[in-house]
């Protein structure tokens, strides 16, 4: 039998695919309600600003395979020995020395600069491209953040490590020192008479962003940047320093390398990291991990915030990749029909990068309340689902589940935790969707069943709940009145534990108690899996003072609280079932709640002698969350927006 033409075959394996592939499955969309508010006034930050935009390139002049970087570069560069970071195999290193006319020990400083036409000085961000085809060229696929941020005041270098990419491992300390070696090259820019960047740089503004492996490399970046030697290789030294306040990482991956063989630390810095649901390449949001890891230690104003994007891709920040997330091909098995067009997730990209970058190397305060509350600019984003997470160097901790395997006490000294009437309750690890994969922290699994098991189906319990206390020195040592809010990060689960057991009857003999709940308690099949809880979920939070005096607010009114989002990421369901452990990924949501909004709802309440916060599971029968990072916070009042929250708030006292 004669071989099919080509394309012929090509459609006949499509056809064949698409026949195999599942129907397409998307969470429902709530953005119709979420984000149906604009509460910042400030100008959108992904509008074009006033200057005009003047374009550049620096480099060797001598590049073989660019002509952006060989005759027509603006500023020559000298080149730099990487060797001792990056190492190719043989067979890959002479492929690339014959395709770039180079090998690593004559690493090339090539960048694409969108730029202000004025006087300056003007901030300076780096961005950097993460692992694609090293033939197809990534750097330019951040023309549209370059031409966006200079019409706003901003120096944008897309960095060029296209020679890093392709068949490479363990190279992202590589990808992470050429950062910090392009900025050696803008403080001589900056310094010499000539260049047209001559005293127009502001070196004491300085953000890098990076995608995918990029990603990962600002984050090394920001840690070499503090170190006097290389981690791995202590005879090789650092003399970096730079100024750098921000970084960006655009789904990035986690772990590509490790300093010292430890997941890299970082701290000091402010910190966005965005990723998206049906990320057919980096397929879980491996930059969860390193938001866990940052930590705000010198009493300096820094925060971090991750939102997750329900839709987005990960090729489609790049318009050079577009959805081409795990290679040309990879239309054939991944699912490409639910995703937000590539106009929609790049104007989310400009709304919150622009935001954050006004606000952390500007100071511009009125487009913090977005990091905190996406919620606060409906009007800006694309409509479609966001879980976000935020923290800020004020936040002292009461619970993070990082210090014991005790669950009855929290983090901070003397903290006490109760669960009272609980169906479930555990300290775990949470787990990434990928198999065997978790973001490297803990957390309390809360379950609850407020019925009560037994032929009466409508017999219902006292509410379960779930409090952490509050002690006086922590109270005192963190001043808390009116002016603190409550903050944790919440992710209810789809399961839905079985009814309490009766309250046992003391005055009955163990015989009788033993025949009486035999004609009560239904049987169950062991073997029968429950069915998965598709009911909505709220709760209330309350705070407790020293008088026994309870102020709740419903937790609804402080943001979406919703089931995973269904995800699927290939077309066909048995793929999807040996890639990944569930068809979601568990993002918690942060929470802030003003304790004023606590007084509002109970004006007996004392806010100078709260002893307790409290989880009150009153609003539905049963479920399951996931809690983290349960303390208080006293906000810089920019974060906040006055009368941000709708829903009327329930005031009570303590239950019985």
């Amino acid at each position: 039998m004669a071989r099919p033409h080509a394309p012929f075959a090509a459609v006949a394996a499509m056809a064949l695919l698409t026949s195999c592939a599942q129907s397409l499955k998307l969470a429902k969309d709530d953005s119709k309600t979420v984000l149906a508010q604009q509460l910042i006034t400030a100008p959108n930050p992904s509008d074009s600003g006033t200057h005009r935009v003047l374009t550049t390139t620096y480099g060797s002049g001598t590049d073989k395979q660019r002509h952006a970087f060989r005759d027509s570069v603006g500023i020559k560069t000298k080149t730099v020995d990487g060797s001792a970071f990056a190492a190719p195999n043989p067979r890959s290193a002479k492929k690339r020395e014959e395709f770039w006319g180079f090998d690593f020990k004559k690493m090339p400083v090539n960048g694409r600069v969108w730029y202000p036409d004025g006087d300056g000085p003007f901030p300076l961000v780096l961005i950097v491209h993460g692992n694609h085809n090293m033939e197809e060229f990534s750097d330019p696929g951040y023309e549209y953040l370059g031409h966006l941020l200079a019409s706003r005041g901003f120096i944008l270098a897309s960095v060029d490590e296209n020679f890093l990419n392709g068949d490479m491992r363990a190279e992202n300390d590589a990808r992470g020192w050429m950062l910090l070696k392009h900025l050696e090259s803008w403080k001589r820019f900056n310094d010499s008479v000539g260049t047209p960047f001559f005293h127009k740089v502001d070196m004491g503004n300085i953000a890098l962003m990076g995608h995918s492996r990029g990603g990962e490399a600002v984050a090394v970046a920001g840690a070499f940047n503090r170190l006097s030697h290389y981690p791995d290789d202590a005879t090789i030294t650092f003399n970096f320093h730079f100024a750098i306040k921000s970084l960006v990482a655009i789904a990035p991956v986690d772990g590509q390398y490790k300093p010292a063989d430890v997941p890299t630390p970082l701290d000091n810095v402010n910190y966005l990291v965005i990723h998206g649901s049906h990320d057919g390449d980096v397929s879980t949001f491996n930059g969860n991990r390193q938001w866990e890891r940052i930590r705000f230690t010198d009493g300096k104003p820094w925060f971090k915030s991750a939102i997750y994007v329900y839709r987005a891709n990960h090729g489609q920040w790049n318009t050079v990749w577009n959805n081409h997330d795990a290679g040309p091909r990879s239309a054939r098995f991944l699912d490409l029909r639910g995703l937000l067009t590539p106009e929609e997730q790049r104007q989310f990209g400009k709304v919150v990068i622009a935001g954050f970058l006004e606000a952390t190397l500007k100071d511009k305060k009125q487009y913090l309340p977005m990091f905190r509350d996406h919620r606060t600019i409906g009007q800006w984003l694309p409509k479609t689902m966001y879980v976000t997470r935020f923290q800020d160097s004020n936040f002292r901790t009461l619970a993070d589940y990082q210090e014991d395997v005790e669950v009855e006490t929290g983090s901070g000294p003397g903290v006490k935790i109760v669960g009272d009437s609980l169906a479930s309750w555990k300290e775990a690890v949470v787990p990434m969707r990928s198999r065997g994969g978790d973001f490297g922290t803990n957390a309390a699994w809360i379950g609850w069943n407020n019925h009560i098991a037994g032929d009466d189906t409508t017999k219902m319990g006292r509410p379960a709940s779930y409090s952490v206390s509050v002690t006086d020195s922590l109270r005192s040592a963190w001043k808390l009145d009116e002016r603190a809010s409550l903050e944790f990060s919440l992710a209810p689960t789809n399961v839905k534990p079985g009814p309490r057991k009766p309250a046992r009857d003391s005055t009955k003999k163990s015989g009788a108690d033993s025949a009486q709940k035999k004609k009560t308690t239904p049987k169950r099949d062991a073997a029968k899996k429950p069915a998965e809880d598709t009911i909505p979920i709220d709760l209330s939070v309350a705070l407790v003072d020293a008088n026994g005096v309870v102020a709740r607010v419903p937790l609804s009114r402080y943001g979406a609280v919703r089931k995973p989002l269904e995800t699927h990421i290939l077309l066909r369901a048995d793929r999807e079932d040996q890639n990944f452990s569930n068809q979601f990924e568990y993002v918690l949501q942060s929470y802030v709640i003003p304790v004023a909004d606590f007084l509002k709802a109970e004006p007996k309440l004392d806010v100078t002698k709260i002893t307790a916060a409290r989880f009150l599971f009153d609003r539905v029968p049963a479920g399951t969350i996931i809690l983290d990072d349960i303390g208080f916070s006293v906000l810089d009042p920019a974060f906040l927006i006055a009368g941000q929250s709708g829903a009327p708030v329930v005031p009570g006292r303590e239950q019985k």
